[in-house]
């Protein structure tokens, strides 16, 4: 089974009990989006909104709202791609197992993308920026954004060429700001980005740098504009292979069209034009602020019959767009080893942010006669962080497969278990500093700018982990309220960061402090604001401990040393988790939003 429009699909997910209508009239300001944190908080089914407020279209969200809601989206076609990339990966398996990999071939050539020439249905009618679904997800947001958008643009050197454009999923900022009305819409994206080289090209040239936005399709399109695809592979083709049918366009003054997107943004974006653009609620759990960002100016507004508006809210993991982390490690686990060799696992942990945090497994071959230590994971370590989406990392931590080759790096308290019971503080700790973080990670030392730490940990084990404190251990004045977060890992609350030198200060002390205890089954020391929430669940110490510290500026140890510019300590490893005076804001949602959302939730049984 193949869908043909995104309305398909929603009729197939209602009826199979995995649909929710709102039949009243809801506010996209803010909530739409609260009504969709809380059915995705329980687990609950995709939201049909049939009544948007000014808006003459319908919306729909939380269509990935869990892996096996993906899954049955897919359930007709995903094994079918897995073989096209497992036989991408080793041309070699066709021999092997031919009867698994016959039709390979053939999904791959059927899934071209095809020229509709004669109409779409997305050529129906037009529209206004005003008049789309304004939805707002945070009380600071600075406008109305789409959030599940499928950004075409075409290389200048290749015009025309279908197979070497770029679908990204950038977001997109419809109003508010100095963007002016029906006219302009703010464009986030950086330069490393696909869409960002094209742009790089067309500031050489006269021509004008033309740009599509594409809303809803088949549930694959705008998976396709997020996916992390094989070299020679293009996004409209893997559209095709996962849709099971062909992605369709048309051409219109220029511009690319997709026939059976529900939505089509046209405009040019303007080569020499920055606006500022945000805050928004970003995928960290914090606001991304407002910076300078591209304009595009809007030529048309293109939609089909009976749309539907694609929505997602994005903010603290997990939410809906966990799912398209699950499917993509589901689909290009087997290409981890030609992508990076010697590496046997990579997991971006999603609860800390993604790029914040990535855990790693690799294969040691060097050396095998002599100790056992950190050697090939190191090198597998430098090729992670200078490797595409990989290089935004910034804390690394990579075990070696041969001290335990059961490890999993989803099971994150075992890995960390792993870790810490091998880890060697004098030895394991790699830093790079004054380098690129994630633009949306407001912990490192200004925009875009931060530093990055690899753990790297071989050998056999040197502690066993405690979750329970020395008989005659005591905190200083100022910190309190220690509270494990794992086995060997202790969250201590302490004074509220206020300036840069008071608080190194604070955290030097409590160094010299602890070095009377033995602490040597507590490996990690967390500094934060909240103890007890920090400890509460996995989750929260992941997000504490990973997005809000700068390795460079944040890590310390009790006996700490530096030989040779290499920097290690004695005791515990201590990471300053505290809110900083420039870290962005925390999202939180407004009283009486949620309370507005609850009562019309609680109609519906939930």
């Amino acid at each position: 089974m193949s869908y043909h429009s995104l309305r398909d699909a929603v009729n197939d997910l209602e009826r199979n009990g995995m649909l929710l209508r709102i039949r009243e009239e809801v506010d996209p300001d803010l909530e739409m989006a609260e009504i969709h944190r809380r059915v995705f908080d329980r687990q609950g089914p995709a939201i049909l909104f049939e009544r948007v407020k000014g808006s003459p279209f319908q919306a729909v969200s939380n269509i990935y709202g869990t892996f096996e809601r993906t899954a049955f989206l897919f359930r007709h076609t995903l094994d079918r791609v897995k073989r096209v990339i497992e036989l991408k990966k080793d041309p070699t398996a066709f021999l092997k197992k031919p009867g698994r990999y016959l039709g390979a071939p053939f999904t791959a050539i059927s899934a071209l993308p095809s020229r509709n020439w004669f109409g779409a249905p997305v050529t129906y009618g037009t529209t206004r920026i005003d008049q789309l679904p304004q939805i707002k997800g945070w009380p600071m947001d600075g406008g109305a954004f789409i959030t599940m958008p499928q950004v075409y643009t075409e290389d200048p050197d290749a015009p025309g060429n279908v197979m070497q454009s770029n679908l990204g999923m950038y977001r997109i900022q419809l109003s508010g700001n100095d963007y002016v009305p029906n006219e302009e819409v703010g464009m986030h994206y950086q330069l490393h980005r696909g869409i960002g080289v094209h742009h790089s090209k067309y500031n050489t040239l006269d021509r004008p740098f033309l740009c599509s936005i594409f809303v809803g399709g088949p549930p694959s399109h705008a998976f396709s504009a997020i996916m992390p695809l094989p070299e020679g592979l293009s996004e409209l083709t893997f559209a095709g292979m996962l849709a099971g049918r062909r992605f369709r366009y048309l051409r219109r003054d220029g511009h690319l069209l997709s026939a059976d997107a529900d939505f089509v943004i046209t405009g040019e974006i303007l080569k020499d034009v920055r606006k500022p653009e945000g805050p928004f609620g970003d995928h960290l759990g914090y606001y991304s602020l407002a910076h300078d960002f591209p304009v595009m100016r809007v030529h048309k507004v293109y939609h089909r019959k009976d749309p539907l508006w694609h929505f997602s809210v994005v903010g603290r993991p997990p939410m809906e767009d966990s799912s398209f982390g699950w499917l993509i490690h589901e689909l290009v686990a087997p290409l981890t080893p030609q992508e990076f060799p010697g590496l046997k696992e990579l997991h971006a942990v999603d609860a800390a942010g993604v790029h914040p945090l990535l855990l790693a497994i690799g294969h040691e071959r060097y050396m095998p006669f002599r100790e056992r230590k950190p050697e090939e994971i190191l090198t597998i370590a430098n090729r992670i962080l200078g490797s595409g989406q990989t290089s935004l990392a910034k804390f690394l931590l990579i075990a070696a497969s041969d001290d335990d080759p059961g490890l999993d790096t989803h099971d994150i308290p075992r890995f960390f278990q792993h870790v810490l019971e091998r880890v060697d503080w004098t030895r394991d700790l790699h830093f790079q500093t004054r380098t690129t973080i994630d633009t949306l990670d407001y912990s490192g030392s200004g925009w875009n700018e931060g530093s990055k730490l690899v753990i790297a940990c071989r050998g056999d084990r040197l502690r066993a982990l405690s979750a329970e404190l020395p008989e005659n251990f005591s905190l200083p004045d100022g910190f309190e309220a220690p509270h494990f977060c794992l086995p060997g890992v202790l969250a201590v609350k302490a004074p509220a960061y206020q300036v840069v030198q008071a608080a190194r200060e604070q955290a030097e002390a409590l160094c010299r402090w602890l070095e009377r205890f033995d602490l040597q089954h507590i490996p990690l020391i967390l500094l934060v604001d909240d103890s007890r929430f920090t400890a509460a669940t996995l989750n929260n110490f992941l997000w504490v401990a990973f997005t809000r510290a700068n390795p460079s500026h944040d890590t310390y140890g009790v006996r700490a040393f530096t030989e040779n510019k290499h920097w290690g300590c004695r005791g515990p490893l201590l990471i300053d988790a505290r809110k900083k005076p420039h870290h962005a804001p925390e999202l939180d949602v407004d009283p009486d939003v949620q309370k507005k959302a609850e009562v019309l939730l609680n109609r519906y049984g939930f």
